[in-house]
């Protein structure tokens, strides 16, 4: 019995092995809320998940935190009451103190609906364009287009800023 629960441990544990390598043999880099951020695809879905939430569900700071560099600042660029274009420029943990309460006071879903990607060797431009709303089948409360800039190490992606509008 304790030969064949070894063997199968050992099976278990070369499968997930090998299922963390892709086709170019590159290791998968999960973090530890399962975001893969080993690729472009995956870390552009953990940005818009980590703000994705129902109803009363809670907002996990460190979540995002974990998809940028040290130190991170975001933006929001919008108009005043009177029309004036304005910018408000902050920390990302900034950034989560003063929206998460909003997002979710009545949940708020940020799906992705096109993008346009530019690189430059490890450098990443990503122009999402984007929609919310407040619940899945909801109506749409706000369309507007995420600029994220990004840097791949070698192993992974990082969010180096984003801006939106």
């Amino acid at each position: 019995m304790e030969i064949n629960l070894k063997k199968i441990l050992l099976s278990v544990i070369l499968f997930v092995a090998i299922s963390c390598i892709n086709a170019y043999g590159q290791v998968h880099v999960i973090t530890k809320y399962g975001d893969d951020v080993s690729t472009l695809d995956g870390i552009i879905k953990a940005y818009y998940d980590v703000v994705t939430v129902k109803k009363g569900e809670k907002v996990i700071y460190e979540r995002d935190s974990l998809l940028h560099v040290a130190g991170v600042k975001v933006a929001a660029i919008g108009q005043d009451q009177n029309g004036k274009t304005t910018l408000h420029y902050t920390t990302l943990k900034q950034f989560h103190k003063e929206s998460d309460a909003y997002i979710e006071k009545d949940g708020f879903i940020e799906t992705e609906v096109s993008r346009k990607v530019d690189n430059v060797h490890n450098l990443w431009h990503v122009w999402s364009t984007y929609e919310a709303r407040n619940t899945i089948t909801g109506p749409v409360i706000e369309r507007g287009t995420n600029s994220i800039e990004l840097y791949f190490d070698g192993k992974r992606f990082w969010i180096l800023g984003w801006f939106y509008d």
